[in-house]
């Protein structure tokens, strides 16, 4: 063979051969380049995995020891890090030498810091357990600002309770209440305009007009407009920058009054932060759909703040008759600031203030359709309702004062202001030579009511009568709760005693305004003189009081509770001719209560999986002012199970509400006059079941994915247990045994969400079967029947990296045209199939 440094004599190769030689030569120094290229790539990464370290460990949720997903865990200063596994493993490779701050982080989690130093080749396990971040400071207790204490403190508690992580509501992003508590069994809900503004919510059969008869709070304050004055929930939290959400039901919500028959229901609002951190979400969709949700805080040894905001709009999915807009535009800000004592202070103390603004306009209406016009074109506006706008602005103020003078001692209070300015200009009648007719009369029989149902639908010539609906609300108030926790090493005692005292008010001043239809467009003939059609102050003074002593022997909790309620209630009502309110015809009406609400909850643990529990409770309504009308009471019973093994959870309750006296409302939210007037009901019982079961279908396979499948099953039967007549256009002529309106039997949620560190996949349905809108019994009749329905959604998150998220989403996935309900007047679809995608960003 010739040596290689022959090849360089070309002379020696013929001529003709030259060209293959050439070729066989790059061949065989291609090959020779290559295996020289691997073995220099093979001893230059075999000499820095020698030099190199590795941190690998579990990251667990703390107090339960469940595996936790996509928490970032990376070195702080470096683009160095991983994510944690389905499993909750993570492992970080590649590490050079040196002294780092290891950080675990994950949305609604307290950050932890860890400092490491490493060595060439250490190969080390760091474990974590991350605590859920519920209070502005760790280790504080804050009472009265949640009602679960999270996911760990969910299966503490001796009765019906559930929580909605952070987590959880990254899944969807939903800024549609409606769709994020429809994974809760024994939740009550009737949709009405399609983006949850104004939602419609009830629990274990409470009625579900305004969610008037359930108690709403964001950080443990009522946050009803006048929660006893006028409950209506004509203002709702924006859901969509809640960093969580609880639930209580049956016993254990006795201390959060005054509605006490169905339940309670918190909004956590986004905690300050522990070090500097913020969010930025930008989401854009179909029908205008542009939300952005952006905050930033920091937290320092003695003071912290967080500026946050939420703004979301839409052009709306119906399509009005001259083509006029639909959609809405909310702006909410919130602000907080605190500050501390050192946390080690022998006596700590902090106090909190939180500012919020809500400014919303919405061109919603109370406007359906006929049952031809639905079934013909579903989202469709009548011209009628082209001037129709809702235009609101909320604020809030909180001062909460938290003290700790002994290790056993902590007390909460705080003062508290909301106010609520709205004004819904909607169209309410039509009037001509044969009289004047309400437009959900007109809707019902459009036969009957030729002349005027052409006017509405734009072609007739009667005049059209719009509604200010202007009203001013505040709600006010100072509450105090005081905790003592001691253990004598037999029992272990923990003692709440909480009172407040609490005022608001709800002061309308409405007119009407008269238009005719030229050519499909409304033109105003006659402006009405504000205060000529609704002239009146309703006020409430109420003094709340409760004791809750829970007490753990052994294998069984005790947690006895009684609430005491003191409400005066008084409305002046000025009349249409007296708009300067000298009082020259006054009406005044005024009702008073006091009432002790007992409960007990009883918590037995079988084994380490496996607890029962029982309960039995007082439930309560105020009955407003008008005359002869009795507070809503009844007897509420709960029993239930609960198993917790691994990722395997089973929650299941069977409750019984026997009601002495059931309250209705005249609400024009429920096809009404909207006079607010209640009426009794008499006796009914309302029967039922929840469970939910939530389970890892992937958690014994080896693989990197996740698959956790959530059901949530409610089963409803209500049923007066008298006859009656009445006002209540719901019930009207009630027979014994006629089941309640609006309640629908069977309720079935899935939730499925397919995980792995780099991304997620979400579906989400929800069955509710058939529902009447009008108390009876037997067949429902087809003019008083919202049908069965099944909506699907779907998302995904697809996580670029620790700092940046890819969304998005399809709500009713199969673009299901459905039908919510058939009041105020007419009928009303659901939200059509529509698409967002956007980008979320933390740091």
């Amino acid at each position: 063979m010739r040596p290689f440094w022959s090849l360089l004599y070309l002379q020696d190769i013929p001529k003709l051969n030259l060209n293959l030689y050439l070729l066989s030569m790059g061949a065989n120094l291609q090959r020779s380049l290559t295996a020289t290229f691997c073995l220099i790539l093979y001893l230059v990464f075999q000499d820095v995995n020698a030099q190199n370290a590795e941190i690998n460990g579990q990251i667990d949720q703390a107090a339960t020891a469940q595996p936790l997903t996509g928490v970032s865990v990376y070195l702080e200063g470096t683009s160095i890090g991983a994510v944690s596994s389905a499993k909750g493993f993570y492992k970080i490779q590649g590490i050079p030498a040196g002294k780092y701050t290891l950080v675990a982080r994950s949305i609604g989690y307290d950050l932890k810091r860890l400092e490491v130093t490493l060595n060439e080749g250490d190969q080390v396990s760091i474990d974590f357990q991350l605590s859920e971040n519920f209070t502005e400071i760790s280790g504080i207790v804050v009472r009265g600002s949640t009602l679960t204490g999270g996911n760990a403190g969910v299966n503490d508690i001796p009765g019906s309770a559930q929580y909605i992580s952070p987590k959880e509501l990254e899944r969807f992003n939903y800024n549609d209440v409606n769709r994020v508590l429809r994974s809760i069994p024994g939740i009550n809900i009737q949709e009405e305009e399609g983006f949850g503004l104004r939602p419609n919510i009830g629990m274990r059969g409470t009625g579900v007009e305004r969610s008037s008869k359930i108690t709403l709070m964001e950080d443990g304050i009522l946050v009803a407009p006048a929660p006893y004055a006028a409950p209506s929930a004509y203002y709702f939290p924006t859901v969509g920058r809640m960093q969580g959400i609880e639930v209580r039901k049956g016993s254990s919500q006795v201390k959060y009054g005054p509605y006490t028959t169905g339940g309670a229901i918190n909004f956590i609002s986004t905690q300050i932060p522990k070090t500097f951190a913020g969010k930025m979400n930008v989401l854009a969709g179909d029908f205008g759909q542009r939300i952005v949700h952006a905050n930033v805080g920091q937290s320092f040894e003695n003071v912290g703040f967080l500026l946050e905001t939420y703004q979301a709009s839409s052009e709306g999915f119906k399509e009005l008759d001259n083509r006029g807009e639909t959609g809405f535009d909310n702006q909410d800000y919130l602000a907080k600031l605190r500050f501390n004592t050192d946390l080690d202070a022998k006596i700590y103390q902090s106090i909190t203030f939180k500012l919020g603004q809500t400014k919303g306009v919405s061109d919603e209406t109370y406007l359906g359709l006929t049952q031809e016009d639905f079934d013909a074109t579903p989202f469709r506006r009548y011209a009628g309702s082209q001037v129709d706008l809702m235009d609101t602005e909320q604020r809030q103020l909180s001062i909460q004062h938290i003290i700790r003078p002994a290790r056993f001692l902590d007390v909460t209070t705080t003062f508290y202001r909301n106010e609520f300015e709205r004004n819904w200009y909607k169209l309410d009648k039509v009037r001509n030579t044969s009289g004047t007719s309400g437009i959900g009369s007109i809707l019902d029989n459009p036969g009957d009511f030729q002349s005027k149902y052409q006017t509405i639908a734009g072609n007739g010539l009667d005049t059209l009568l719009v509604k200010a609906n202007n009203r001013e609300y505040y709600s006010q108030g100072v509450q105090s709760i005081i905790g003592l926790q001691f253990d004598n090493g037999t029992v272990s005692h923990n003692i709440e005693i909480g009172l407040r005292f609490h005022k608001d008010e709800m002061d309308r001043f409405q007119w009407v305004d008269d238009y005719v239809m030229e050519d499909g467009a409304m033109q105003l003939i006659n402006s009405g003189v504000p205060g000529t059609e609704s002239n009146r102050i309703h006020t409430a003074e109420a003094f709340a009081g409760f004791i809750q002593y829970t007490a753990n022997v052994g294998d069984f909790t005790f947690t006895p509770g009684l609430r005491y309620e003191d409400i005066t209630m008084r409305r002046e009502d000025f009349g249409k001719n007296d708009i300067g309110r000298e009082g020259t015809d006054l009406d005044v009406k005024e009702n008073e209560v006091d009432v002790f609400i007992p409960g007990m909850g009883i918590d037995y643990q079988l084994n380490k999986n496996t607890s029962v529990f029982a309960g039995v409770h007082k439930g309560f309504t105020p009955p407003g002012t008008t005359e002869g009308t009795e507070p809503e009471t009844s007897v509420n019973y709960e029993g239930g199970l609960r198993y917790q093994r691994s990722s395997l959870s089973v929650n299941a309750v069977a409750y019984l509400n026997d009601y002495s006296n059931l309250l209705g409302s005249d609400l024009a939210a429920t096809g009404g006059a909207g006079t607010t007037d209640q009426f009794n009901g008499g006796e009914a019982i309302v029967r039922g079941a929840e469970v939910e079961l939530r389970y890892n279908l992937l958690e014994r396979s080896a693989s990197n994915f996740s698959l956790p499948v959530a059901l949530a099953y409610t089963y409803t039967n209500a049923e007066f247990r008298n006859s009656f007549e009445s006002e209540f256009e719901a019930w009207g002529e009630v027979a014994e045994g006629d089941e309640l309106p609006y309640l629908s039997e069977h309720q079935l949620a899935i939730n499925l969400t397919l995980e792995h560190r780099r991304f997620d996949i979400n579906v989400s349905g929800k069955y509710t079967s058939d529902m009447r809108t009008v108390a009876g019994t037997g067949n429902i009749p087809s003019e008083n029947l919202v049908g069965a329905q099944f909506i699907t959604d779907i998302s995904s998150n697809v996580f670029v990296n620790r700092n940046l998220t890819l969304f998005g989403s399809i709500r009713n996935l199969t673009d299901e045209a459905y039908l919510v309900s058939r009041r105020p007047a007419g009928l009303r679809p659901g939200m059509p199939r529509n698409f967002r995608v956007g980008i979320k960003a933390v740091f």
